[in-house]
């Protein structure tokens, strides 16, 4: 996990110029709309509360301390180390583009190190430093342009996933579509054959009728696996979770059952769904895009079920589906969300099936 998400850091002992050197890179990042949290990392004790107040007496009687505010917020918590450390700074990774670590010697990430006055390199136990910067005019140019191919391809580095949403009857097809054939071949067999070939691995959500899933103990949601074509027998199969409905039931199972992962998703009633459409798709994958959801010519609207989701659009989808609002298509609201629409020649994937009239029949 470690390899994948997007932790860098900016080290260098005390008065390098660690802090001037995020200030300028901040407005670089914010201009490419990238997110960023910075995380100092101290290795003495640290006092950021005024002692008598409420909130400070609070955390020394021993509990973490949330305070929430009109602007802003702050969140003390009790720490155990270096393992504290490590996950705080993955849950961070999840919600933002980029974290930028600045400290001396802790935290296991790749970075870059600054010198200081008389300083000719990084102490030996400083490990991960991908250049050394000494101070000098040219060091935010440099360190900008180590961090901007490095986050491009940690991004592109995430894991992908493939994700086929399954439902219920589909009173209008008369059958459920998953379960409809061309050629001999199940709908959810060739939609799944053709998502394995783009993605390390398949995940089918939700509770189509035609199928048993075996239950597995929470908090995975259920897995289980079955017999059957062979594009469908190393695919993971999820129950939907209970705290939300239709294909965002099933979204949400999967983004769950791997938080680390992004996801091709594709319902299986898009019977031109092609390589072409699924390659566009993972072509829109960028520092600071948090899901690609096509927009349709004629006002159709957007299509969240033949779209991509970076791991950090789950936050988003969770607290959508906290608010009751069901649709994934809400998500096309999001500043962080791109909504482009594909190219002429390929628009046919995203044609779906909905009655025996769509095919002709």
């Amino acid at each position: 996990m470690r390899d994948v998400l997007p932790i860098f850091g900016i080290f260098g002992h005390h008065e390098s110029g660690k802090t001037t050197l995020i200030e300028q890179l901040l407005p670089r990042l914010f201009a490419k709309g990238i997110s960023v949290v910075v995380a100092k990392v101290h290795g003495s004790h640290l006092e950021v509360d005024t002692p008598g107040k409420d909130s400070h007496r609070l955390f020394e009687a021993g509990a973490d301390v949330f305070m929430h505010g009109k602007t802003q917020g702050f969140l003390r918590k009790h720490t155990d180390g270096t393992a504290a450390l490590a996950s705080g700074l993955a849950n961070l990774a999840r919600r933002y583009d980029l974290v930028l670590v600045e400290g001396r010697r802790r935290a296991r990430c790749e970075k870059i190190w600054l010198l200081g006055e008389g300083e000719t390199g990084p102490p030996p136990e400083a490990a991960d430093v991908l250049d050394v910067l000494p101070r000098n005019a040219g060091r935010a140019e440099a360190a900008w342009h180590i961090l901007d191919g490095w986050l491009t391809r940690r991004w592109l580095r995430v894991p992908v996933y493939g994700c086929v949403p399954i439902g219920g009857d589909s009173s209008r097809m008369g059958t459920p579509k998953h379960l409809m054939e061309t050629g001999g071949v199940t709908w959810l067999a060739r939609t799944a054959e053709l998502l394995a070939a783009r993605t390390e691995r398949v995940v089918i959500a939700g509770e189509g009728r035609g199928s048993e899933v075996c239950p597995r103990p929470e908090p995975l949601c259920g897995q289980g696996t079955r017999s059957g074509p062979e594009a469908l027998s190393g695919a993971v199969y999820l129950s939907d979770v209970p705290d939300a409905a239709g294909p965002m039931a099933g979204l949400l199972a999967a983004m769950r059952w791997a938080p680390h992962v992004s996801w091709l998703v594709a319902a299986c009633d898009l019977p031109n769904l092609s390589q072409g459409a699924l390659r566009w798709l993972l072509s829109t994958r960028a520092p600071g895009l948090w899901a690609t959801l096509p927009r349709l010519p004629a006002d159709k609207g957007v299509e969240p079920l033949l779209a991509h989701y970076d791991l950090r659009a789950r936050g988003v989808l969770e607290d959508l589906a906290a608010r009751g609002r069901f649709s994934p298509s809400l998500l096309a609201e999001h500043p962080k969300v791109a909504t482009p629409t594909p190219p002429a020649h390929l628009l046919s994937a995203w044609v779906n099936a909905n009655s025996p009239a769509d095919l002709g029949v």
